[in-house]
């Protein structure tokens, strides 16, 4: 007997996985943004529920209706999921108190033009539901910064915000990042940046009221992607360190003037974004050296707009210009190939 038939018998190399299939990857994203929904309807109402079922319906509809004119085969792709995560998204970056029509709006033009008018799945240059948040910031500001106070689940109040007449001053309150540009512009309140965590309904003991526990939840479901190996570790790690990062010292040299660093990573959409938007894998950058870079430019951005520009959170804005430099990334940070030579001429 050889040593062949006493040893128990392999496959020859290479040995790969199994690639997960679209519809897999989209199913475990939806998973993973279950903790924070269910802690956003814990402290601000089941509103956002109601949010992501117009949201989903819409995206349904919309992509049903636009595959058909196109040709392709509407049963596989609507079944992908890739419509549902672009609708979840945007009804979580979205007020969960908006009016219903504004969420059909956005949730249409993410679909119809920033998604197929480029070619549909894998095809789109800039995230929909990016796309989405800032073609109705800009054309509905006022709308898009009502959000509900912690607190307030009282759910007959907000269905008559989402569907009837919008009485809205004793369930809405400013976000922590537009309360603090409202201190900031007064040079004679900076001094009190310091005392603002954990001082009134707004202000929780680190970030907002309310949005520390969802920004925890987020961070949460986006480990387990991790886990998963849905995404990697480089875009979330390289946004939250260099946001993290950016408002640590300038805090430092002016404590008065500048939030400190994590008020700015666990309020607004910090989290969400660092897991579950930048990580993208059709409109951002793909190579592992370029993950890096493209989500730390979207974290200092974010930064940049929090702190100087017009909009409380610049998120979706910085998301959307690094979209357009995402492609020019990838070209300047391809892995050399094997046996290939390195720019500096010597062998790899």
């Amino acid at each position: 007997m050889t040593r062949l038939d006493r040893e128990p018998q392999v496959n020859n190399s290479p040995y790969s996985l199994k690639p997960a299939s679209v519809q897999s990857v989209m199913l475990r994203v939806l998973c993973a943004l279950v903790p924070g929904i269910a802690a956003y309807v814990w402290f601000f109402g089941a509103a956002i529920l109601l949010q992501i079922a117009l949201a989903s319906v819409t995206a349904l509809a919309a992509e049903a209706l636009i595959l058909s004119l196109r040709g392709k085969p509407v049963r596989q792709f609507l079944t992908d999921g890739s419509a549902l995560v672009t609708a979840w998204l945007i009804a979580l970056t979205f007020p969960s108190i908006a009016p219903w029509w504004l969420t059909v709006l956005a949730t249409l033009l993410a679909i119809v033009v920033a998604k197929h008018l480029y070619g549909g799945l894998g095809q789109n240059p800039f995230n929909p539901a990016m796309v989405a948040f800032a073609l109705m910031i800009v054309a509905y500001p006022s709308l898009m910064s009502q959000w509900p106070a912690a607190g307030s689940t009282d759910f007959a109040p907000q269905w008559n915000a989402i569907f009837g007449a919008r009485q809205l001053d004793a369930i809405t309150m400013a976000t922590p990042l537009d309360a603090l540009r409202t201190v900031l512009r007064d040079p004679e309140q900076r001094a009190v940046i310091a005392g603002l965590l954990g001082s009134n309904a707004t202000f929780g003991n680190i970030g907002g009221r309310g949005w520390e526990w969802v920004a925890a939840a987020y961070l949460a479901g986006g480990l387990w992607l991790m886990q998963q190996r849905i995404i990697t570790w480089h875009m979330p790690t390289a946004f939250l360190a260099t946001l993290f990062s950016i408002a640590g010292v300038f805090s430092l040299i002016d404590s008065t003037q500048f939030a400190p660093p994590l008020f700015h990573v666990l309020t607004g959409g910090a989290m969400l974004a660092a897991f579950f938007i930048v990580t993208d894998p059709v409109s951002g950058a793909t190579t592992p050296k370029g993950k890096l870079i493209f989500a730390a430019g979207v974290a200092a951005l974010t930064w940049i707009i929090r702190t100087f520009g017009a909009y409380p959170d610049g998120i979706a804005f910085a998301v959307l210009l690094m979209n357009i430099a995402a492609p020019l990334i990838d070209r300047y940070t391809q892995p050399t190939v094997f046996g290939h030579r390195n720019n500096d001429g010597g062998p790899t």
